[in-house]
């Protein structure tokens, strides 16, 4: 009986060892990358530019022709509640729905597993304040920022929507809807930027190690810029810019972001 025991135990033991520990393994002091895609939707309809057919909570038909919106500052949560905020400098983004290589930007973070992502929707103050010298790449307004600055205005264009309806007042029946301000200079205005906060725990924490690229898949959904604690008629609001009524459409537009499911 002892010996049958013995052989168990052994063969217990055996067992134990040779299971392979699949506990992945992280080195906080190295950076790897991580890609966040923004995947833009009309409601449960992709979206689709020019050709899509959708309409509102108004009950009103449109089309969209251009959706573009800056993301920057962002900051990363790990399991065990500490913070990395990804350098201001590496963290500006111009999501274009119009171009596919817009929609997955990617950001190198320290390895580990993360349970949450903060970032704004539009372009903080500082950038928006700080010499052109310093506003280069994506915030370059004489290049890829162009048609995403107010040159009248010195700030730049958080948020852009155009498309058409048949129920617009303007030319052509175009409807546009170009969201930004800051909170002003000397004398404030607005302040229409909106922080994200996007919780990974229910649909699949990020694990970030190297030699690996893991994906947190958001949907972006953009029909919500119409729906939502204000339902936006294009009859009535056919165009928005600087306006009171941009920090309407952008309390809703801040409810656009909800997370899909993360590729590890």
């Amino acid at each position: 009986m002892k010996k049958i025991l013995f052989i168990a135990i052994a063969i217990t033991t055996l067992a134990t060892s040779c299971k392979k520990d699949t506990t992945p393994q992280y080195n906080t002091s190295i950076n790897a990358p991580l890609s966040i895609e923004f995947d833009n939707v009309i409601g449960s309809s992709n979206l689709q530019l020019g050709t899509g057919n959708y309409t509102n909570a108004a009950n009103e038909q449109f089309k969209v022709t251009m959706l573009r919106y800056f993301v920057s500052n962002i900051v990363l949560t790990k399991t065990d509640g500490t913070k990395y905020t990804v350098p201001q400098d590496s963290c500006y983004f111009l999501i274009d729905e119009s171009k596919l290589q817009t929609l997955t930007p990617k950001v190198n973070v320290p390895e580990g597993e993360y349970s949450k992502i903060d970032f704004v929707l539009g372009v903080d103050s500082l950038r928006n304040t700080k010499d052109l010298s310093q506003r280069t790449g994506v915030l370059d307004p004489t290049g890829n920022a162009s048609g995403m600055y107010w040159s009248w205005n010195s700030g730049y264009i958080f948020f852009k929507m155009e498309g058409t309806s048949s129920v617009s007042t303007q030319t052509n029946n175009v409807f546009q809807y170009h969201i930004g301000l800051f909170g002003g200079y000397a004398t404030p205005t607005l302040n229409n930027l909106k922080k994200i906060s996007i919780d990974l725990t229910t649909r699949g924490i990020v694990k970030v190690r190297t030699g690996k690229t893991p994906n947190v898949h958001l949907l972006v959904d953009a029909l919500k810029m119409f729906n939502g604690t204000t339902n936006i008629s294009i009859a009535t609001n056919s165009v928005v810019m600087a306006s009171a009524f941009s920090a309407k459409v952008a309390e809703n537009y801040a409810y656009m972001f909800q997370h899909d499911h993360t590729e590890n």
